[in-house]
């Protein structure tokens, strides 16, 4: 009882001491104020708040540089839904050379030329999807020809509607600070070019299709590495098989032994053509202002048939380099130079060919 008593006097005088020593000062906490806080204001005198601290502005993000993209190598990025766009594309190529299996230059036989003209009608379907038309215009000559036609041809041209493309392309991944864009497309040519009944008088030159469905399906993908944009296709075609009708004049042998024009002859003739791989490459540099530089290296590779009959005709192969100029005229106008080099190849022309393509958006 004694104990409890005697803390019981010990408890106020230590909270006393406490406020002594200023563990708890009301005194010492207003003297901390006055140095902490701003000088009174004195009557009559203007007072302006404290400004605040600039904020450090956020680094804007950078984008891709919008560009006119490759003449050959197609793009990966879909048209945005909606709209629509337009693309000529004009070449003249002249053949340098024939290419054998063995990848030798050989003459090319004469002088032969061929013009293009690519017209490409693009629009926009929906989010993420595409669909695009080309429709082709081709025309050929050939002049001094080596091997003379049935009468003695050195010379002749011929011209009209190539093969159409109609293409689909969807966007499978967008483009991230890691991965590219990936688009999946699907693709079929319609044999809308003159490949029957060729005149052996016309030298070849009334050839201006394939003859065959072209269906191919594959991958385009695209990535912006600052400073450059690069761009890759990947496509498999499978073609189906074909007849030809070749007409020509045949050759008798006259009372004399000698070779004259004799009745016409026709041949018919069931082609199974070969698939093939197509692998492009590209890429695109910004140089100053609108202008833009352009390298491509196109490719195709034919093998054999993965359905059907065994293929009866010759395999292809060609490798050409393009390098290329761009100008962003106005957001929807562009315009593009290139020269397409045909390098290597097997079974097929080696050509150079001087390119001129537009783009205009609506």
């Amino acid at each position: 009882m004694r104990c409890a008593r005697s803390w019981l006097f010990l408890l106020p005088i230590c909270f006393l001491s406490c406020l002594a020593v200023g563990w708890v000062s009301p005194a010492g906490a207003a003297e901390d104020k006055e140095k902490t806080s701003p000088p009174a204001a004195v009557e009559g005198e203007i007072q302006f708040e404290k400004p605040q601290e600039p904020c450090e502005p956020k680094a804007k993000e950078e984008e891709c540089p919008t560009t006119f993209g490759p003449i050959i190598t197609d793009t990966a990025i879909p048209i945005d839904k909606g709209r629509f766009a337009v693309q000529p594309t004009f070449g003249l190529s002249f053949i340098t050379d024939g290419l054998t299996r063995n990848w030798r230059r050989v003459t090319a036989g004469g002088n032969l030329k061929t013009y293009s003209m690519d017209w490409k009608f693009t629009y926009g379907l929906m989010n993420n999807l595409e669909v695009f038309a080309v429709i082709p215009y081709v025309h050929n000559w050939a002049g001094n020809v080596n091997e003379l036609g049935p009468n003695g041809e050195r010379a002749a041209n011929f011209g009209g509607l190539g093969d159409i493309n109609l293409t689909f392309k969807y966007r499978l991944v967008e483009e991230t600070k890691t991965i590219p864009t990936v688009t999946a497309l699907f693709a079929t040519d319609f044999p809308t070019g003159h490949f029957r009944h060729l005149n052996p008088g016309r030298l070849g030159t009334d050839q201006l299709g394939g003859g065959a469905y072209a269906f191919t399906t594959g991958l385009n993908m695209s990535k912006w590495v600052k400073p450059l944009i690069f761009y890759a296709n990947v496509w498999y075609t499978m073609q189906t098989a074909f007849d030809s009708r070749e007409d020509r004049t045949g050759l008798v042998l006259d009372e004399n032994g000698n070779l004259v024009e004799g009745d016409p002859v026709a041949t018919q003739l069931r082609n199974y053509p070969r698939d093939f791989v197509t692998l492009n490459l590209a890429a695109e540099y910004p140089l100053f202002g609108k202008w833009v530089a352009l390298l491509e290296l196109t490719s195709y590779w034919s093998g054999g048939r993965l359905f059907g009959h065994r293929a009866n005709l010759p395999a292809e192969a060609l490798i050409s380099v393009s390098p290329g100029i761009e100008y962003m005229a106005t957001d929807k106008f562009s315009v593009a130079l290139g020269l397409n080099i045909d390098f290597a190849g097997k079974n097929t022309d080696a050509a150079i060919t001087p390119l001129l393509s537009m783009v205009y958006a609506f």
